[in-house]
């Protein structure tokens, strides 16, 4: 842990090894105890929770498997039964249901993003999801896809995606999606000009991951990202805690980014049920707090996930979907939610409270916006390469 405080305050990003790889399980680094960890800030869930705390979600955790025995999970919380894993040697899986659902607990101040929904632990490979070192059979990701379906899961978080495609993924994508279910996969390939799989297939919600700064800490890059949220300098619950309440930090891993998508995802289809899968994609897209210009980056998407404009906006009822020819162009209204706000406590939480302001005051502009591009047939721009 020493080495580690001397890389972060150097700037310098610290990554957890799978443990699987060390030929060893995942063990815990204690019990968090310190400040409000910077991504749960940003994401800021108590301030969702009087809207929505992911009530009759369930959330498939596909990857690694599962820890189900962290006292951060309620009792229950972490499903049995067929196909599941409530297990994870390699620690990543467990890491990523904790950003999901972990409960608020007196000795710690991190919590999860949606406490309320249940996650179906999956496991598909012991390794780190790309071909080149080893993991991430797309076959076996897709029958962990179908169990997922199968099990009633209306968001599927690919915690480890493949290194590769394959027709057979590619089917159960489009399964999962013609079911109405959200996939999040997550833009994790270490390798220059690498993928990872099913990030890039349509209809998937591909997350990038950033830093405190907002700055972009995954390789990955391409038109098919989304959205981006935090993925580094984590804190979350830890495998191999015996019963405890026992936390992994810090952690850099990009794809758990998509660990807050998929937990902000329950929230929304908490708080909207009649929303179809596609029509949580397109809302998690259009409410991302975009720079000014509005163009899409290769490695944030449309900008970074904003939780509550999320959760608590008002959108046109044919607000086009994410396949469609029209690009995101305006923050929808967002409507008061009768939380309390919470002071800023960083730069990024004051910027998404302000845009939540600047929001308000065009809510009478976004239907005109919307409609009007829709007739005119816009594409998106993109930065040039």
């Amino acid at each position: 842990m020493v080495a580690a405080a001397g890389l972060l305050a150097l700037g310098l990003p610290v990554t957890a090894a799978p443990a699987s790889a060390l030929g060893q399980c995942a063990d815990p680094t204690g019990t968090y105890t310190g400040a409000v960890p910077w991504g749960q800030r940003l994401v800021d869930p108590q301030r969702l929770w009087p809207l929505s705390r992911g009530e009759g979600q369930v959330v498939a955790v596909i990857g690694t498997g599962v820890d189900g025995q962290n006292a951060q999970f309620a009792p229950g919380q972490v499903l049995g039964g067929p196909g599941t894993a409530p297990s994870d040697c390699d620690g990543r899986g467990t890491i990523a249901a904790g950003i999901v659902g972990a409960q608020p607990a007196d000795a710690t101040t991190f919590t999860g993003v949606a406490p309320a929904a249940k996650i179906l632990p999956l496991r598909y490979t012991e390794s780190n999801g790309s071909s080149a070192e080893g993991g991430g059979d797309p076959g076996a990701l897709a029958g962990a896809i179908d169990t997922a379906l199968n099990r009633g899961a209306g968001v599927l978080l690919i915690a480890v995606p493949a290194g590769s495609d394959s027709p057979g993924l590619d089917t159960a994508v489009e399964r999962a999606r013609a079911a109405g279910a959200v996939v999040v996969s997550p833009a994790a390939a270490t390798q220059q000009g690498a993928h990872s799989y099913p990030t890039t297939s349509s209809g998937v919600l591909a997350v990038g991951s950033t830093n405190q700064a907002g700055q972009p800490v995954q390789t990955e890059t391409g038109d098919y990202l989304g959205v981006a949220a935090p993925g580094a300098n984590l804190v979350s619950t830890s495998a191999g805690g015996g019963g405890s309440v026992a936390h992994r930090w810090p952690v850099t891993d990009p794809g758990l980014a998509a660990a807050y998508v998929a937990g902000v995802a329950a929230l929304v289809r908490a708080a909207h049920p009649n929303l179809t899968g596609d029509q949580v994609v397109t809302r998690l897209t259009l409410t991302a707090s975009r720079p000014p210009s509005g163009a899409h980056d290769p490695r944030r998407g449309w900008g970074v996930l904003d939780a509550y404009a999320a959760v608590s906006s008002t959108l046109p009822a044919d607000v086009p979907g994410p396949g469609a020819p029209v690009r995101p162009v305006s923050l929808p209204a967002v409507v008061p939610a009768p939380a309390p706000t919470r002071p800023d406590t960083d730069l990024a939480a004051g910027l998404i409270a302000l845009g939540g302001v600047v929001a308000a005051a065009v809510a009478g502009l976004v239907v005109a916006a919307v409609r009007r591009g829709k007739r005119r047939a816009w594409r998106p721009s993109r930065f040039g390469s």
